[in-house]
């Protein structure tokens, strides 16, 4: 373990006995969905010509950013893209995995669903300070699975749990 999640674990047990993060996970699958319903707003515009939806797209990168200001808090650089590319990477390929599952390729599912975690995984070690973005500059920690992406995601996997009310 590395000194930076020590001493986060560290300032969690002074704080509370576990870390509560189920609220942001919940906002963050909420984020997900609030940058599909973008996307689709963009297309559907392109697909009728009908700038209405444009309009809506508008309102919801609106209600996007306000509610992402509540994860990502106090940005480095490029933190605030590089969150919000994160849950949209890990929502675009949790959907693949859903397709690759229906159509009976396991394997394939289970590879996008392994790498939507650790995009969702890395997501959450940026916000909660466990890694600087500075430090992803290198490609050296992303380059396998078996790294740093892998690190997280067995890290978030012990800190964020869903059901806690």
């Amino acid at each position: 373990m590395d000194d930076k999640l020590k001493e986060w674990m560290e300032k969690m047990k002074q704080g509370s006995s576990q870390a509560d993060l189920s609220k942001d996970e919940d906002l963050s699958i909420a984020l997900m969905n609030l940058i599909s319903l973008e996307e689709h707003s963009y297309f559907t515009a392109m697909k009728t010509g009908n700038a209405k939806y444009l309009d809506m797209m508008g309102s919801i990168r609106e209600l996007r950013k306000t509610l992402l200001k509540r994860i990502v808090k106090d940005p480095k650089g490029e933190e605030w893209c590089i969150s919000k590319h994160l849950l949209a990477a890990s929502m675009r390929l949790i959907e693949v995995g859903t397709k690759e599952q229906s159509h009976g390729n396991k394997k394939d599912a289970t590879f996008m669903f392994s790498s939507a975690f650790h995009l969702y995984s890395l997501f959450f070690a940026i916000n909660l300070k466990l890694v600087d973005a500075e430090e992803l500059k290198s490609e050296a920690p992303l380059q396998s699975t078996k790294g740093s992406l892998s690190r997280f995601s067995e890290i978030i996997k012990k800190i964020v749990d869903c059901c806690r009310e």
